[in-house]
């Protein structure tokens, strides 16, 4: 029984383990330090061989970390007393023109720092040979390492950007689930979220030129707006006694057909620089944002679910509708409060894509909704209701990108990916059924 309540509550922590170990393997390939890292690596090694006087010319491309690179090269030989000649960020031709002035001007080079890129240009195959004059520079780069390019943490804070959106809709998508229901409209939401908040920073809020207030205002007014959407889901379902899954249907052609006639099918573009903050920013310990903003949530939604007497009452509503009615449960205040809750939490995933993409689409959203109901299953959410916490929501949400991501490095197609994502989804809700008959 020990085994079997571990399992169930820390299987698909292991499964997610066991996934990173897997993709760590398989991505592991020699790679050479860049930017700062790189930068100290090459200085050491110049430094030890020609002392810290050394007179250096940088090379570097104009490729990810290889422009940092420069830079950095640059201050720390500033700093230990040697002299930088010429710095050539870009191409072949840019180190070729900084060669030439050299050569022409008569200095003596002792050798070439090179990004691991610009040590592989023509330009300096040959230096004693093309260029005399500079003495006998030899070309030093970065020594390469074997390392997985999962574990890099550029590509870990990737998964974690890329799942902030779908892991916040995720945790109001539980709450719907546990209460024996689906929401179909999140996807939806999204978008209108993002053209609402977009539009009224337009039109309302100065544009290009619109402050804090006014963003913030914007972003504030798209979710009550959006809200609306899942109390309208959650009065239809309760009041009306339409199943959820042609309710949120509905109300998901209804969003999406909104959200294109708002913006007469095309994006809206114009707001401020700054509106990029919660889509782009990193305040804290080097977190995006976004991914703090999902932390906090998933703290406050795990307090609300196993710690107050809401939490309770949709557990109930979810395990046994009646006998939670007949106990004195507010059973359809419950539903409604689990759809509006599922509806704003889209909307803030909503503002996100808006903040990230510097524009409010009609087109955004695409899909979600099958990706947010994924991580909620294959997080061990009953989709029969009354089963699941907020923690498996987030594991699962974090399967799902690890998935993604391992095989976007591995180069899998698309749409292998599309039949990796059902098969994962299938196997969860296997699982689920033999948990349940056990």
């Amino acid at each position: 029984m020990k085994k079997s309540r571990f399992l169930a509550d820390y299987g698909m922590v292991l499964v997610l383990l066991l996934l990173c170990a897997f993709f760590s393997v398989v991505t592991t390939k020699e790679q050479w330090p860049s930017g700062e890292s790189g930068a100290k690596q090459v200085a050491a090694a110049i430094q030890e061989k020609h002392g810290k006087a050394a007179r250096i010319i940088i090379a570097a491309s104009t490729q990810s970390g290889d422009p940092e690179f420069a830079d950095a090269l640059a201050r720390e030989f500033a700093a230990a007393g040697g002299k930088v000649l010429a710095v050539a960020k870009g191409e072949p031709k840019d180190a070729r023109e900084s060669l030439v002035k050299l050569s022409a001007a008569g200095e003596k080079v002792d050798a070439v720092a090179c990004t691991r890129v610009a040590s592989t240009w023509a330009v300096f195959e040959d230096l004693k040979t093309d260029f005399p004059a500079l003495g006998t520079p030899g070309v030093i780069a970065p020594q390469s390492y074997r390392s997985p390019t999962f574990l890099k943490s550029d590509n870990l804070l990737n998964i974690a950007n890329q799942i902030a959106v779908i892991a916040i809709i995720a945790i109001g998508m539980t709450m719907v689930i546990i209460t024996g229901g689906i929401d179909l409209s999140v996807g939806s939401v999204i978008a209108l979220s993002a053209v609402i908040s977009a539009l009224i920073i337009r039109e309302f809020g100065g544009g290009v030129n619109a402050g804090t207030a006014a963003m913030i205002g914007a972003c504030v007014a798209a979710v009550i707006a959006c809200g609306l959407v899942g109390t309208l889901s959650g009065v239809i379902i309760t009041r009306f006694a339409v199943p959820p899954f042609i309710a949120t249907l509905a109300f998901m052609l209804i969003g999406r057909g909104r959200a294109l006639t708002l913006t007469d099918n095309q994006s809206v573009y114009q707001l401020p620089d700054s509106f990029v903050w919660l889509g782009r920013g990193a305040d804290f310990f080097g977190l995006p944002n976004a991914v703090t903003l999902m932390l906090v949530l998933y703290l406050i939604a795990h307090i609300v679910m196993s710690r107050t007497k809401l939490g309770r009452y949709i557990y109930a509503v979810g395990g046994n509708r009646e006998a939670a009615r007949l106990s004195g449960v507010p059973v359809n205040r419950v539903i409604l409060f689990a759809y509006v809750t599922c509806s704003m939490l889209a909307a803030v995933g909503g503002v996100i894509q808006a903040s990230l993409f510097k524009s409010g689409s009609p087109t955004y959203g695409n899909m979600y909704e099958l990706y947010v109901i994924a991580a909620v299953i294959v997080g061990g959410t009953s989709i029969n209701g009354g089963e699941g916490k907020m923690f498996g929501t987030f594991i699962g949400a974090f399967i799902i990108a690890v998935i993604q991501n391992g095989m976007n490095l591995m180069d899998v197609g698309s749409n292998k990916q599309m039949e990796v994502l059902g098969a994962v989804i299938l196997g969860a809700v296997l699982l689920d059924k033999f948990r349940n008959r056990r």
